[in-house]
């Protein structure tokens, strides 16, 4: 019986010191503690297409506010501020018919995004578009087939999601 519980006192001891060493996780929340609260304006876009600025802007605010702890405020109110811009809307056809007619197509939005402290003037993180390089770090895809009743509308909406989670995750803090 006695070398029962020492077993056990060492599984527990071994359990412990393993959670004390670390193994890539981290307790709480993965955004900065010290910024509370964030001002996102509407995105810019030279785009003819309108109306996707708006609506990507609204879903990284509503990214935000369902993944951090920061709050959205106005202006010079704000901690940080989040400013973006659309580089381009492309809609690519990715296979036709025999008659020539588009059979399914791709969404492709890229955006360029700068999270700066209002506070201290600091980049707390960019992603660009590198002008020398077909690399792009901020980029969603849809792809869409209207034969199938799939629409512009829905591959908008996907590729707008996408973007807002990809913005919000460079948000999170570096390990």
């Amino acid at each position: 019986m006695n070398s029962v519980v020492l077993d056990i006192r060492h599984f527990v001891v071994f359990m412990s010191s393993l959670s004390l060493c670390g193994c890539g996780y981290m307790v709480g929340a993965p955004f900065d503690p010290e910024i509370r609260t964030i001002n996102v304006p509407v995105f810019k876009s030279d785009s003819q297409r309108r109306g996707f600025e708006i609506e990507l802007t609204e879903a990284v605010q509503k990214e935000i506010q369902s993944r951090s702890h920061f709050r959205l405020a106005k202006g010079p109110n704000a901690d940080t501020r989040l400013l973006g811009e659309i580089k381009s809307i492309r809609k690519d056809v990715l296979g036709e018919t025999t008659f020539d007619d588009p059979r399914e197509l791709q969404l492709t939005l890229t955006v360029d995004v700068t999270w700066e402290d209002m506070r201290n003037r600091r980049i707390l993180a960019q992603r660009r578009i590198p002008v020398d390089s077909d690399l792009v770090t901020l980029q969603s895809h849809s792809s869409f087939a209207p034969e199938i009743g799939h629409s512009m509308a829905t591959a908008k909406q996907a590729a707008i999601k996408q973007l807002a989670r990809q913005i919000v995750d460079m948000m999170e803090m570096q390990w």
